[in-house]
């Protein structure tokens, strides 16, 4: 075999390996190895139907291909660009079923449901938990953010030294079922609420360096609480600090106005969009947090607050996790800004 031959098999099994393995969008490959997605979809199907030898030049094996290239391409831009309300399906997300039935349907093509797995696998995509994002979000007040305000507090940050702090509120319930319970195959159980239940409340920061802060009470959130974290928030930092946060109302508050007027720069803060949580990458911390406790013994408010603090402390620590939180589709932006 020539070493064209050998190089032209390489560059298709080195294509199809970030798609199929590292799970890299079709569309970025195509522009870093400057090929048509259409031909990135021929050599997946090449390779769904028989394999890696498939891709080889005059060493195509395997049964022949249900899917084609145009049927894969079209399964990809259904699934990234569309939803199963736009194909008459009640529901709003992409299962296996119901893109079984809409490739039967449209493409006339029957698969399995582990073969509906793998072809989407092929394709570089995987199952995930969706963002939801509220209906009465303003596309305008939020461009205007990334575009310019937290630019405009990048600047500012630099300008004066501060570190920058994304900060969240949560609140944990004894009665919020996030994990998963035991029961009789078949029977989904039924927890049923006691009527005892309890909570925390609980405030975290978090900055692009993976540090974090955070501090867990009873009762609900206030201005006094609040300036009370941002009080010790800065005096960890040692430095000025700049702090992004949602519109809650003591956030705005006359009394936090006033703390943050007599703070002469020292603590700044700036506001996310209304109802934009997927911006603010410190809502990661609580997802992780909750979904944690959902898997611990917890009987009573002391078991809760060990719990949390044990977790949460646990996360303090892992600053790579923390980092990756800045990373996210919603989040990068923020990397950006600050590169």
């Amino acid at each position: 075999m020539s070493t064209r031959v050998e190089q032209r098999n390489q560059r298709r099994k080195e294509v199809v390996e970030a798609i199929v393995i590292r799970q890299e969008p079709v569309h970025l490959v195509a522009r870093i190895f400057h090929i048509p997605q259409r031909t990135i979809f021929d050599w997946l199907s090449l390779y769904r139907s028989g394999g890696w030898d498939a891709l080889k030049e005059k060493r195509r094996s395997g049964r022949p291909r249900k899917a084609s290239a145009d049927d894969m391409r079209w399964i990809y831009y259904v699934v990234t660009l569309g939803n199963p309300q736009q194909y008459q399906f009640d529901f709003c997300l992409w299962t296996l079923n119901t893109l079984r039935a809409l490739i039967e349907r449209e493409l006339g093509i029957k698969l399995s449901k582990s073969s509906v797995s793998r072809l989407l696998g092929h394709l570089g995509l995987s199952p995930q938990r969706p963002i939801y994002k509220s209906y009465r979000q303003d596309p305008r007040k939020v461009e205007e953010y990334l575009s310019k305000t937290f630019p405009k507090a990048v600047q500012r940050a630099r300008e004066v030294g501060a570190d920058i702090y994304f900060l969240d509120e949560s609140a944990v319930r004894s009665d919020a079922h996030r994990g998963t319970t035991w029961g009789e195959i078949g029977e989904t159980p039924v927890v049923r609420n006691s009527g005892g239940r309890f909570g925390l409340n609980v405030v975290s920061a978090i900055s692009t360096r993976g540090d974090m802060r955070f501090a867990i009470f009873e009762g609900g959130m206030d201005s006094a609480r609040f300036i009370g974290f941002l009080k010790k928030l800065r005096k960890d930092a040692g430095k000025p600090i700049l702090v992004v946060a949602d519109n809650a109302k003591y956030h705005h508050s006359k009394a936090t106005q006033r703390f943050i007027n007599e703070q002469d720069g020292g603590i700044v803060l700036v506001f996310l969009p209304a109802y934009s949580p997927e911006l603010n990458p410190d809502e990661q911390v609580w997802n992780h947090a909750k979904a944690r406790l959902g898997k611990r013994s917890i009987f009573n408010k002391d078991d809760m607050r060990r719990h949390l603090t044990s977790i949460l402390q646990s996360i303090q620590k892992t600053t790579s996790l923390i980092r990756s939180f800045f990373r996210m589709p919603d989040t990068y932006y923020i990397m950006n800004a600050m590169a």
